[in-house]
């Protein structure tokens, strides 16, 4: 006798919505200049390229490899900030999720852009964590 295995509601035709969640590492509704040190973080839960949700969460604080893994646990698909370090954008790849630097202006209107295919990484990364140096091959400053 062949069994059946059913699959809960819940995971049925994930693949199908096209869901994507992104956090974008904000001061408030802007984008921040550098990932680790943000306020907050904006996710954007988007169904078939368009915003269905959106919720801020407070920065739980600023520990080598820490913000990767709880954005991870947070079921997040994609990171956007100003600038990052290398190790961050290490443990971000090694869960695949993507990361997109160089972004700037309205937290809402990058995820949008993103979205849009409109957003793409400068590779703009802080090298060393020496913040008053500047990021990679954007302009933005790491403090």
């Amino acid at each position: 006798m062949i069994g059946l295995i059913l699959m809960p509601k819940h995971l049925k035709n994930v693949e199908d919505e096209k869901m994507i969640k992104i956090a974008v590492a904000s001061e408030n509704e802007m984008v921040t200049e550098h990932f680790g040190h943000c306020a907050n973080f904006n996710i954007f839960e988007a169904k078939d390229n368009k915003i269905i949700k959106e919720e801020s969460v407070p920065n739980p604080g600023h520990r080598r490899g820490f913000l990767p893994n709880f954005l991870n646990d947070m079921g997040v698909n994609v990171i956007i900030s100003g600038g990052m370090g290398g190790g961050a954008i290490d443990i971000f790849n090694s869960k695949d999720i993507e990361v997109v630097v160089g972004a700037s202006g309205d937290a809402r209107a990058a995820a949008e852009a993103y979205l849009g295919g409109l957003l793409k990484s400068t590779g703009s990364v802080c090298h060393e964590h020496r913040y008053h140096g500047e990021c990679g091959e954007g302009k933005q400053s790491c403090h």
